[in-house]
């Protein structure tokens, strides 16, 4: 369930400006657009210099060690069963994903908007930062917010549960924030401080279905 904590943290990230789009592909799956993988020294026209291919294999290999150095030796099986099930799931791309939705997920938060919301959570981790929007609304509160980058992202436990997958990620960030009264008075924060702050969030999704949507079911603060 939904920890307290976080949220405390979550109502002070705001951002200017609404989600133009929903999350559908952007979690563990190969939307198509991407380069193909499977083969990269294979062009039309004739066979790939040498040095080019020494490139390629290279750029392979560190993209490969950045994956594995994202993920916490324990979350390895679990990581790998999820991708015996589902063959598009790739972990590179599923932390890619991860980052971009939690950057989504606390925009619309910290904006207040539950359309773009409502399909990225459970219900009852929507129930819970519904019922915090409004306490936040019923205060006349208002939030500033600037979002300064990741500091590590890595997937510390995966779990495949009958055909739900679950995957949590832990997330370091930082930011600058402040909250002010309807007075303007600032109540939490520095709007000039950076702010180093741990979330850890499980995402799950039926891998047995067509629909390549991944929910938050879980939040909670790390240590």
């Amino acid at each position: 369930m939904a920890n307290s904590q976080l949220l405390g943290i979550l109502l002070i990230a705001m951002v200017a400006g609404i989600i133009l789009f929903r999350l559908y592909t952007v979690l563990g799956r190969r939307t198509g657009n991407e380069r193909e993988s499977r083969d990269p020294l294979r062009r039309v026209g004739g066979p790939v210099p040498a040095e080019t291919s020494d490139k390629v294999v290279a750029l392979a290999d560190r993209t490969q060690a950045r994956a594995e150095a994202n993920v916490n030796p324990a979350a390895s099986q679990g990581l790998l069963q999820i991708g015996q099930v589902d063959r598009t799931f790739e972990t590179a791309h599923f932390l890619d994903g991860a980052r971009h939705a939690y950057e989504i997920i606390v925009t619309a938060f910290a904006a207040r908007d539950r359309a773009a919301l409502r399909p990225l959570l459970s219900d009852e981790v929507y129930a819970a930062f519904d019922s915090v929007m409004r306490g936040h609304e019923d205060r006349k509160e208002t939030v500033s917010y600037s979002f300064v980058g990741f500091k590590n992202t890595q997937v510390t436990h995966a779990e495949l549960k009958g055909q739900m997958a679950e995957i949590t990620v832990e997330f370091a960030s930082q930011f600058i924030s402040a909250v002010s009264d309807a007075n303007g008075a600032v109540v939490e924060g520095d709007a000039k401080a950076v702010r180093d702050v741990v979330d850890v969030w499980t995402f799950a999704r039926d891998v047995h279905t067509s629909d390549p949507n991944w929910h938050l079911v879980a939040t909670s603060s790390g240590a």
